[in-house]
């Protein structure tokens, strides 16, 4: 009868791939009968590529569960359920890993620069590969489930590295790609200011981070582009060209903005009166900025009353004067302004409030002085 049993037990080598059934659980190891004379042991060392407590977080009795041999004595079978799993896992990784397939997989374990998850075998998100941004503290990550690529493998050294990253970036460049053929040139739209450089600002709009020119800030002068516009700000811009082939955008906030001139047209007239400061003297008058971004011309001969050689025997620049409006042509930004007409105006005004002045000191009329002319004729 012993013979008997004995022939019917199977004969195992290292290496061979087994199915059993799980007969006792233990803390730190199980029992599994899979035909030997005695029931084989599966160390806890060797249910998972993770660190686990106890056996029976990942065994119960009567479990089926295929292990690879790994020890052989007469009286002794050690078995690995982990090996089994990796090896499955190795080769469906490198496919993978070739095909730049997306996989899930539950962070199993905050560590030291990174996280480790469980997809077969060990795999290693470096705290760089996680997210496009910079992450301080990972302890809320355990637990989630992340899209991954496999960023490197090698079965040789049981190293496998995975990113998250990789998979946000490739969504990001899609969406970068779609909004660059959907936009177009004369578009407005809204982004929000990422960062500012010297040489301007640089707007998302859309997931594409597009440039705003220092010169396209404004109607009036930058010094630097911190003076108009924050990082976070959510402003409208133009879109000026769009280059999808090298994937950059030029845009403008000063287009979408009232020009100078139309809001000067709105609050200045011919006949009114302006202060500016004179910017330029040239041969044949004086530019004079009436508003930001806005300079009119006072020709020569409407500098002064009496003929002047050059603007510079009047005016020098810098200085603040008042002028008249002669002329506005919002369309040909165009303001036409005279000194000389104030000086005119207020020639006649003075000349009109002397003879107002005459008149009340004189002690007679007109109709004193032909009063008696008058009742003379009547009589």
């Amino acid at each position: 009868m012993v013979e008997e049993n004995n022939h019917e037990m199977k004969s195992f080598q290292v290496g061979d791939v087994v199915t059993g059934k799980i007969t006792k659980v233990e803390d730190k190891q199980a029992f599994v009968d899979v035909g030997f004379k005695v029931d084989g042991i599966i160390p806890i060392s060797e249910l998972s590529s993770l660190h686990v407590e106890k056996v029976s977080d990942v065994l119960q009795v009567d479990d089926e569960v295929e292990l690879k041999v790994t020890k052989v004595e007469d009286d002794e079978l050690v078995l690995s359920k982990k090996a089994v799993v990796a090896e499955k896992a190795w080769q469906t990784l490198q496919e993978q890993f070739e095909s730049g397939q997306t996989i899930e997989a539950e962070v199993a374990e905050v560590v030291k620069g990174g996280l480790v998850v469980d997809v077969g075998v060990r795999g290693f998100i470096p705290a760089s590969l996680v997210e496009r941004h910079f992450v301080e503290d990972f302890s809320d990550y355990k637990g989630r489930t992340l899209r991954l690529k496999v960023a490197e493998i090698d079965q040789s050294n049981n190293k496998l590295i995975l990113s998250q990253r990789a998979v946000l970036d490739e969504e990001e460049n899609q969406k970068k790609k779609q909004v660059l053929a959907e936009i177009k040139e004369g578009d407005i739209v809204e982004g929000t200011v990422q960062r500012l450089t010297d040489f301007g600002a640089f707007v998302d709009v859309g997931g594409v981070d597009g440039l705003v020119h220092i010169s396209q800030l404004s109607h009036q002068h930058v010094d630097t582009p911190a003076d108009v516009v924050s990082e976070g700000e959510n402003v409208k811009v133009k879109i000026l060209s769009v280059d999808v082939e090298n994937e950059r955008i030029s845009l403008s906030i000063k287009d979408t903005l009232p020009g100078p001139w139309d809001t000067l047209a709105q609050t200045v007239k011919a006949g009114d009166v302006v202060s500016g400061e004179v910017k330029r003297l040239v041969s044949f008058g004086a530019f004079i900025e009436v508003a930001p971004g806005v300079e009119g011309l006072v020709h020569i001969s409407q500098i002064a009353n009496r003929h002047i050689g050059t603007p510079g025997e009047v005016l020098k620049e810098g200085q603040t004067v008042e002028a008249k409006v002669l002329d506005l042509n919002v369309d040909e930004k165009r303001i036409s302004l005279s000194i000389r007409a104030l000086e005119e105006d207020s020639y006649e005004d003075n000349n009109h409030q002397e003879y107002q002045r005459d008149e009340e000191h004189s002690g007679f009329s007109l109709g004193d002085m032909i009063g008696d002319k008058l009742k003379k004729y009547k009589s």
